[in-house]
C-alpha cells in the first residue's frame, strides 16, 4: 500500500488559508503559489495554471486548485492531464464567504469592497493593480486619482477575517485602506470549510485514479470510507 500525492497550486490571496487547511498533511508533496497579478490578464492566468498542472503528470496522484473561476477558469480541470478539483465560487471571497454568503454581504450594501488577509495586506498597490490602473504611472499620471473616481461607486469596506492569526495587523491594514478611500469599514469572520471540502475532494479524487491504476491505497488523511 503506498500513499496518496496531492498537489497545491493556487493564488497567493489565499496561502494563508490554504497553509492552515493543509498544515502537516503527510499527503501533500507539492506546493506553489502563484502570482495574484495574473487575475489581471485571464487569458495569460488559465494558461499559466493549465501549464503548471500539466508539469505535475506523473508526480502527483491529483492536484487541489486553489482558485475559484475567476473570470476565465470555468472548465479548467477538463482540459488538464491531471485530475484537479477548483474551488467553489465565482472568485476567492465566495470561496471564503460561500457563494450565498457573499451574495447576501452584496445585498447588504452594493458597494462593498471585500478584504481578506491576503489583499488586505496588498491594500492601494493591491487595488490599482487589480484595476489595471498601474499603467498610469507610465503615462505621467496619479493612479490615486482613477483610483478614487472608480471608488466613487464603493462606500463599504469589509473585513473578513479567516482565522489565520494576525487578525488585528490584517484588519488595521483594511482599515487604512478604508480610510484612504473614504469608505465605512465593518468586519466579520468566516470559516474554510469549503477550502477543506475541496482538499477531502481532491483526495477522493486522487485514490480513485490510483484504484484506476490499480496500485492499492492507504486511506487518504482528511478522508473517511
Amino acid at each position: 500500500m503506498v500513499r496518496i500525492r496531492i498537489g497545491v497550486v493556487a493564488c497567493e490571496i489565499l496561502k494563508r488559508e490554504i497553509e492552515k487547511v493543509i498544515e502537516n498533511d503527510p499527503d501533500i508533496v507539492h506546493k506553489e503559489y502563484l502570482d495574484f497579478g495574473l487575475h489581471t490578464e485571464p487569458e495569460k492566468m488559465k494558461y499559466t495554471i493549465i501549464e503548471k498542472l500539466n508539469a505535475l503528470e506523473g508526480k502527483v496522484d491529483a492536484v487541489l486548485l486553489g482558485y475559484a473561476i475567476c473570470q476565465s477558469l470555468k472548465g479548467v480541470t477538463k482540459e488538464v492531464k491531471v485530475p484537479t478539483i477548483m474551488l467553489e465560487g465565482d472568485d476567492c471571497i465566495a470561496t471564503l464567504l460561500t457563494p450565498v454568503g457573499y451574495e447576501e454581504e452584496k445585498r447588504i450594501v452594493t458597494g462593498t469592497w471585500f478584504n481578506s488577509p491576503g489583499w488586505a495586506e496588498l491594500g492601494i498597490k493591491g487595488a490599482i493593480r487589480e484595476l489595471h490602473l498601474d499603467s498610469m504611472v507610465d503615462q505621467g499620471y496619479d493612479p490615486m486619482y482613477f483610483l478614487r473616481i472608480l471608488f466613487e461607486g464603493y462606500s463599504r469596506c469589509l473585513f473578513i477575517d479567516t482565522g489565520v492569526g494576525e487578525g488585528e495587523r490584517f484588519e488595521a491594514l483594511s482599515k487604512d485602506f478604508a480610510n484612504e478611500l473614504n469608505l465605512v469599514h465593518q468586519s466579520r469572520t468566516c470559516s474554510l470549510a469549503l477550502i477543506e471540502d475541496a482538499l477531502r475532494d481532491t483526495k477522493r479524487l486522487g485514490a480513485q485514479e490510483m484504484a484506476r491504476r490499480g496500485e492499492g491505497v492507504t486511506v487518504p488523511n482528511g478522508v473517511t470510507t
